[in-house]
């Protein structure tokens, strides 16, 4: 699977989730995926491994034993231990359910006399065949016969378990196996054949003699289990302190569950007579309610004394009761366990002993400090290297995990060195190379490979190498890199290699110290590689390449370098400083610039420069300071920072626990979780982790913990947003593969846990079927694979068509989908099937377009008289069409249909037959004469298919004129039969449309005169939006994301926390020369697009909302640049459209200096004129569907299919609620509404009237009540769709209105609170209809009793009337508005605007602008079209209201009407212009003559003068303050910077006097880069 990855957007920094350092830390730490390790591949899986010595790897797989040498890669010999020639398993084995054991005929793989003496190495094998035999062979040849074998010595069962160990004891020093096994296991009779002898069949352990002929078994060789001891199952075998250990544990092979805690069994290390020497309990179960008692792998760290053991515990069917604690890595001291062994009956038979009755096993516990939980462990293998233990652990996912354990045994969190790319799980036993302790042979499925034990190369310098504290890995001077120790040359040179004992102070590390107050001496510390030429070390100027100083010394001293303190050298800012013997060298780039601007100590010294302690402060380091004092070294530093810097987890947050639950005023609050989806992500993370719960809204601070491995640092993510009170959402970071522990925490209280969730791989595809459909699409399409569970969606690509998101259902192991049509492309093309997860795409394979098939023709034919079978003829094809994909349909009789099932597909050389049957009939001959035609649906093709007919000619000639002649009469009575009839309806209609038009007319011209809309002169209080909302909305009016990273509560911030390098940032857009250059800078890049432009220009007036002063001296500079511009091509363009950041920066100047006057004169008339208009709106017919309404300015909202309708006074009582107790409130209240109103119309328009009526509402959310209609006692509740509601033939349902009902005047609804709270926002979808019926029911009879029998007639040009009836009733209201806006106030116009327009009149002169229209456009398109245009379509920028996409149709036309106020072209409207324009067209000359008043009056204002000027934006900067986190503004402003910085940095270079400023700007993205670092750190 290719995998293609699409850059993200870059999204704002989440503390708590630092996504980029784990992403890094993750890359670095990326394992190998098998690419160039060596693999062996078996025909069976394999089911036992050994290594020798000398003689290559072992492999049991199957039947058959394969020699293979150390490489993998060839295959020595091979043995067939059942059939010549023959490998398969003699019976199927299946996988278990993990974790239960295993099945394997190989029981047994012992290597063993190796370089003893003169002797030959032995291979003892142990095979379920022949009753369990075992066979001797030497080991240099498996082709060689056996020199001994037995019978009856392992289990003969595939799944029994058997251990064993071979040793030397005795006088004659012979070689001896001590073998434990499951004898005897409760299957059914077909395993009774292979169990041992009745008088054997107790028997768990034995002693064998190997150098005998049968392997014979002393009677005192055997142990055997006690009466009470049910099935054991042994894992391993091994020698420690002259005793024989077996691991078990108690194991029912029916039901799969553990009945007693794993064990140790102790044997003496004897010849012939089997010493009992006791037994000891196992205790693994620390972090799990249930314990551990499965024992599924062991290994004995025998340098170390101690044996390592993976514990699992039940998982359950289907792996459900799968958790993080499932399994467990323990560590035992053997010392301890030989001591508590204790010789009692449990397990096993003993004579002698003095034990209790009733006494137990004693339980051993772990070295707790060693003890690793994870989700899912296989197995493990641990050894000693250079005195650190070191533990290699498979999983089940098929990863190999290195653990490190510290000086006190202390498990550190393990990394993951490889991973299966098909996530088998790992074989229990881990082997060893015999030869080189590097590689390690790792075992899954059918597989082994060799694997490095190390990923030395991932660290790429000296200190990271041996900081990692790898015992493997360490630094080879010679090749510069960290590697394994064979893998340097000269690695017995101890110059020339470190380990970890050497440290990372050992590494070579360049240091600058002042050796006199005259000199500062470079030189190198550490160690280094075998010398035998000189010394050269050499410091040079980067920005000159001129040599600072150059040094030599002979190979057994160390080079040193001396710069002398000169004045000239304070102006060096990077030196380069390289170190050289023979070929080896280090080099280090020191960067000093602006060191004295520098004022911590840590962020001083990490830049290159000197910290003088006694002046505290930074300094170059080739000036003057004394050399005590003279600092290189950072630990001084180091140690303060660690003072100040409180603990972190590994996610960046910090984790409190075990705190008591918290209060909201004063009340306690309890936090309820209740799930969390996905429960599956993959390792990339996922950006919707949705949480459900309650009261989340009470709590403040929100985090999720992430625990996993227990030896790992846990991760700790901040919510994302708090969605409601029941759902959360969090972004969850990338990580490697395991199930984690999730719990949430509220306010730092107690972690309230939510369940596992696990990090799976990224989904792979294995086979697409079938690979070729048709052009029409509509196939199912199926994709076979694993981790599908993680996908967000599943995409079609194509190179013209580009990608199409397809509806799949997915599942872990396969997904499937329909064929999307391709009828637009060529016939024969190619598709990528891709899936994407978070913003990676991943190729999935290809899918292969044809042409449709071709069908011929087909045949009916009956079988017998209750069947009849239907063969259609196809044109041979690629294509795999299955039952699922076709659909057959019969057409017989008058149109009579039936369904024909799908039987099979028959390819022939010529044409494919597809057969199906229809079953189950009476008249199979019948309708085998009157069968028309067959339908074929395959997918989203529909064809015809006609059926085959042969008739005879005389039969044609004889019945086709008789035919003719009926058909011909037929033709002429039928048409003049519907001529008639077609005349008569033509009349009707016409009559019919008369009488409507006429109607209409008439009531459209009376409405015009006499209607009256009651305008409420007292609407409560203006709902103003505070200024930093307002701002927002006007700044950002397409980017509501960056309202809430602005709105931070600034008062709670403390004053003293200022990031220096923002600080450092905000005086340098304070440079006016640097900040104008930078504009100009990024407006001549490409990829600098018009959204950038508006983006940054809001960036800046929040950064410098405080400034304003200063922002409009910027202003003004920047609109005279863009008048240079304008002035060469076209000047009355200038300021008409959003393409610059000046014209964006004029719209948000206006805002913030407009904001009081629109406050104080223009908003009351504003809200007065939304308000009436909403009243109007409502006062008709409005369809709850599309939103279009009988009274509206705009005719595409224009409801013109509008039925009879009439009012309904209604009687409506309120429930009392404790909401709203008030004894004052009126409770019954008079509403009106219509009868074709919705119920949820009607419930607004009577929560209106109780406001109206009361002044304050009614005190729940309109979705929390219900209706109710009281007919005498009995109550009907009102709901917009219930079981009456109507379903039109379409399947379209007709949502219910107060007609529908019945409801007559003076009726009693009753408004009663919901039990349940439902969704606020009914979504209604294209299966409803309100007003506005589909097409076709348009010239249907209406439901209803005043209608039946007649049809509606609707023309949209007879309702125009309407539009004309609304603009009188808010035509004062508009007025009203618009002359507030074009007023002076005490005759005296805003300061801003005068301010403006005296600028542009100013310009216009200078550059001799005679022509006054060019200077009456640049006032209006920096005015009313960059404001006030704004402000009109968008009431929701001022007050905290909705804006419905009706009003925003209507306050277009008025915005229009507005514009052309201001215009200077005279209107040629003709009787075909828009409706929008003539609507206004008489009333627009006046406005114009009223702009011309108003700019004239402006211009005739005395100027102001500068210093008023200055104190109006003085004050206004003061009532900013704290409105807005300005930090943030600067961060993204400093985004845009470094994205072109090389770019700013040349522009500077070339503009003179910006030398200054050029080195400020480096300096401040050395400190942002300082920054970056401290946060990875």
């Amino acid at each position: 699977m290719e995998v293609s990855r699409r850059k993200a957007p870059p999204r704002p920094p989440r503390p708590a989730t630092p996504l980029p350092l784990l992403a890094y830390l993750l890359a670095l730490a990326a394992p190998s995926r098998g690419a160039d390790e060596p693999v062996w591949r078996s025909e069976q899986a394999i089911g036992a491994i050994a290594a020798s010595r000398e003689d290559g790897v072992f492999v049991a797989s199957g039947s058959c034993l394969d020699q293979l040498d150390y490489s993998l890669e060839h295959r020595l010999s091979r043995l067939y231990r059942d059939q010549a020639g023959n490998c398969t398993e003699p019976v199927s084995l299946a996988p278990p359910a993990r974790p239960r054991p295993g099945s394997s005929f190989s029981k047994l793989l012992l290597p063993y006399s190796e370089g003893a003496g003169d002797l030959q190495g032995l291979l003892l094998t142990g095979w379920t065949f022949d009753r369990g035999a075992c066979e001797v062979r030497l080991l240099g040849n498996l082709s060689h016969s056996s020199l001994r074998n037995g019978t009856e010595v392992v289990s003969c069962h595939p799944q029994g378990s058997t251990a064993g160990v071979v040793y030397r004891a005795g006088d004659q020093n012979r070689w001896y196996l001590a073998v434990a096994a499951t004898y005897v296991l409760p299957e059914p009779e077909t395993a009774s054949r292979c169990n041992p002898a009745a008088s054997d069949r107790d028997t768990a352990i034995a002693l064998k003699d190997t150098e005998g002929r049968s392997l014979a078994t002393e009677e005192l060789g055997r142990l055997k289990l006690s009466g009470s001891a049910g099935s054991l199952h042994f894992v391993d075998a091994f020698l420690w302190n002259g005793s024989v250990y077996f691991p078990y544990y108690p194991y029912n092979y029916t039901s799969g569950a553990a009945t007693g805690w794993p064990s140790m069994v102790r044997i003496a290390q004897s010849a012939k007579v089997l010493q009992f020497q006791g037994q000891a309990a196992l205790d693994c179960g620390r972090g799990h309610p249930d314990g551990r008692r499965l024992l599924l792998s062991s290994s004995l760290v025998e340098a170390l004394g101690v044996w390592a053991g993976v514990f699992s515990a039940a998982t359950g069917e289907g792996q459900d009761r799968r958790s993080p604690a499932t399994t467990a890595l323990c560590l035992f001291r053997m010392s301890e366990i030989q001591e508590r062994a204790k010789s009692c009956p449990w397990d096993f038979q003993t004579a002698e002993h003095n034990c209790k009755e009733g006494e137990q096993p004693e339980r051993v516990q772990p070295i707790a400090s060693s003890t690793l939980i994870h989700s899912d462990l296989t197995s493990v293998y641990g050894t000693v290297v250079m005195n650190r233990t070191v533990l290699f652990l498979g999983t089940g996912d098929g990863q190999l995990l290195k653990v490190i354990l510290g000086e006190n045994l202390t498990s550190n969190c393990p990394e993951v060195i490889y991973e299966i790319k098909e996530e088998t799980p790992v074989f229990y036993k881990l082997v060893p190379h015999p030869k080189k302790n590097i590689y390690i042979y790792l075992t899954a499925g059918k597989e082994v490979r060799r694997i490095p034990v190390a990923n030395c190369s991932k660290h790429p310098s000296c200190t990271e190498c041996l900081t990692a504290a790898d015992p493997h890995c360490g630094w080879c001077h010679s090749l510069q890199r960290c590697t394994f120790k064979e893998d340097c040359a000269h690695p017995e040179n101890y110059e020339n290699w470190l380990d970890i004992s050497s440290g990372a102070k050992k590494c070579p590390q360049i240091n600058l110290f002042r050796s006199s107050k005259d000199k500062t001496t470079v030189t190198v510390v550490g160690s280094f590689p075998p010398r035998r030429s000189e010394w050269e070390c050499v410091v040079k100027n980067v920005d000159t390449g001129r040599q600072l100083c150059r040094g030599q010394s002979p190979a057994s001293k160390t080079c040193a370098c001396s710069v002398p303190t000169r004045a000239t050298y304070r102006d060096v800012l990077v030196v380069n400083v390289t170190f050289s013997v023979g070929s080896w060298h280090l080099s280090k780039r020191f960067n000093f610039t602006n060191c004295s601007s520098l004022r911590e100590c840590p962020v001083c010294i990490g830049t290159g420069c000197a910290w003088c302690k006694s002046e505290r402060k930074c300094i170059h380091p080739f000036t003057a300071c004394d050399p005590s004092d003279y600092k290189r070294s950072q630990e001084h530093c180091q140690a303060a920072v660690e003072k100040r810097t409180p603990p972190r987890t590994a996610g960046g947050g910090r984790f409190t626990d075990n705190k008591s639950n918290r209060t909201h005023q004063g009340l306690q609050v309890f936090y309820h979780i209740k799930s969390i989806e996905p429960r599956k992500i993959s390792t990339l993370g996922k950006s919707n982790v949705i949480v459900t719960g309650a009261n989340f809204t009470q709590a403040s601070n929100i985090t999720m913990i992430l625990k996993g491995t227990s030896t790992c640092e846990k991760d700790v993510i901040q919510v994302s947003h708090v969605l409601n009170d029941t759902h959360m959402k969090f972004s969850l970071p990338s990580s490697r593969k395991e199930m984690k522990d999730v719990c949430i925490q509220f306010d730092g209280g107690n972690c309230t846990s939510v369940g596992p969730l696990s990090y799976i791989a990224l989904p792979h595809c294995s086979l697409i079927y079938p690979a070729t459909t048709w052009i029409s699409g509509g196939q199912n399409i199926t994709i076979v694979g694993r981790n599908f569970d993680v996908i967000d969606n599943l995409i079609i690509s194509h190179e013209l068509k580009g990608n199409i998101n397809v509806s799949e259902y997915c599942m872990a192991n396969s997904c499937r989908f329909l064929a999307p049509s391709l009828k637009s492309l060529k016939a024969r093309t190619n598709v990528t099937v891709k899936l994407r997860v978070q913003e990676t795409y991943l190729d999935c394979g290809s899918l292969q377009y044809l042409e449709d098939p071709r069908f011929t023709g087909c045949r009916v034919e009956p079988e017998g008289d209750t069947e009849l079978e239907v063969k259609i003829q196809k044109e041979n094809d690629e294509f795999n069409i299955s039952k699922t994909d076709i659909e057959i349909t019969l057409f017989h009789g008058e149109n009579e249909q039936l369904n024909c099932s799908f039987e099979n597909i028959t390819r022939n050389q010529d044409l494919t037959i597809i057969l199906c049957k229809i079953k189950g009939i009476s008249n199979a001959n019948s309708i085998d004469t009157s069968s028309k035609k067959v339908r074929v649906k395959l997918g989203n093709l529909e064809l015809y298919v006609e059926q085959e007919t042969v008739p005879t000619t005389w039969y044609f000639l004889i019945v086709l004129p008789v035919l003719l002649v009926i058909v011909i009469f037929a033709a002429v009575g039928v048409t003049r039969h519907k001529s008639k009839e077609l005349s008569r309806k033509q009349s009707q209609q016409l009559e019919l449309l008369e009488s409507e038009l006429r109607k209409e007319i008439r009531d459209g011209f009376a409405e015009l005169q006499m209607d009256k809309l009651d305008v409420v002169d007292s609407f409560g209080t203006v709902p103003f939006l505070d200024y930093k909302h307002f701002a927002l909305r006007t700044f950002f009016p397409e980017s509501g994301g960056f309202t809430h990273i602005f709105t931070e509560d600034m008062h709670n911030r403390d004053a003293t926390d200022k990031n220096e390098s923002l600080t450092a940032l905000d005086a340098l857009i304070c440079n006016k020369s640097f900040l104008v250059a930078v504009i100009h800078t990024l407006e001549k890049q490409k990829n600098f697009s018009v959204k950038d432009r508006c983006l940054f220009a809001s960036f800046l007036t929040i950064a410098l909302q405080t400034k304003l002063v200063y922002l409009t001296s910027i202003l003004e500079v920047l609109t005279r640049d863009l008048m240079e511009q304008s002035s060469n091509m076209q000047p009355k363009l200038m300021l008409r459209r959003t393409e610059s950041v000046v014209e964006k920066l004029l719209t948000n100047w206006m805002s913030v200096c407009l904001s009081g006057f629109l406050r104080e004169t223009v908003g009351e008339p504003f809200y007065l004129l939304v308000t009436t208009l909403n009243q109007k709106i409502n006062k008709g017919p409005v369809d709850v569907i599309t939103c279009k309404a009988l009274y509206t300015l705009n005719e595409d909202w224009l409801l013109w299919q509008v039925p009879e309708f009439s009012t309904v006074a209604l009687n409506v009582v309120f429930e009392k609620i404790p909401e709203n107790e008030s004894a004052d409130v009126c409770r019954n209240i008079s509403v009106n509404v219509l009868d074709c109103d919705t119920i949820g119309q009607a419930k607004e328009k009577i929560f209106q009237a109780f406001l109206s009526k009361n002044g304050s509402p009614y005190g729940l959310q309109l979705n929390e009540i219900g209706l109710e209609l009281q007919v005498g006692t009995r109550q009907k509740e009102l709901l917009d769709i219930d079981s009456s509601s109507v379903i039109l033939e379409d399947g379209i349902t007709k949502l219910n209105t107060i007609g529908h009902y019945e409801i007559s005047n003076g009726s009693t609804i009753k408004v009663f609170k919901k039990i349940a709270n439902f969704p606020s926002d009914v979504e209604y979808s294209e299966d409803h209809c309100h007003l506005i019926l589909p097409d076709s029911e348009a010239f249907q009879d209406v439901q209803g009793k005043r209608h039946r029998g007649k049809h509606k007639f609707k023309v949209k040009e007879m309702y125009l009337t309407k539009l004309l009836s609304t603009k009188v009733a808010i035509h004062s209201v508009l007025e009203k508005l618009f002359r507030s806006i074009w007023s002076l106030p005490n005759s005296r116009a805003p300061f801003a605007i005068k301010y403006f327009f005296d600028f542009l009149d100013a310009q216009a002169e200078n550059k001799k602008i005679t022509d006054p229209d060019v200077v009456h456009i640049w006032k209006t398109n920096s005015l009313p079209l960059r404001f006030w245009v704004n402000i009109l379509k968008n009431p929701q920028f001022v007050f905290d209201i909705k804006k419905t996409p009706h009003i925003d149709g209507c306050l277009s036309v008025i915005a229009q009407a507005f514009m052309d106020a201001f215009s200077l072209t005279e209107q040629q409207l003709g009787k075909e212009a828009p409706t929008n324009k003539l609507l206004y067209a008489k009333d627009i000359p006046t406005y114009k003559e009223e702009v011309k008043s108003y700019y004239k009056a402006i211009r005739d204002l005395p100027p102001l003068s500068s210093s008023e000027m200055e104190e109006f934006l003085t004050q206004e900067s003061k009532k900013h303050e704290n409105e807005f986190n300005e930090e943030v503004a600067l961060t993204e402003i400093y985004k845009y910077i470094v994205k072109y910085f090389d770019e700013i940095l040349n522009k500077l270079e070339r503009e003179r006097g910006l030398e200054e400023a050029q080195k400020q700007l480096l300096h401040v993205k050395v400190l942002f880069d300082e920054k970056k670092k401290c946060k990875w750190m």
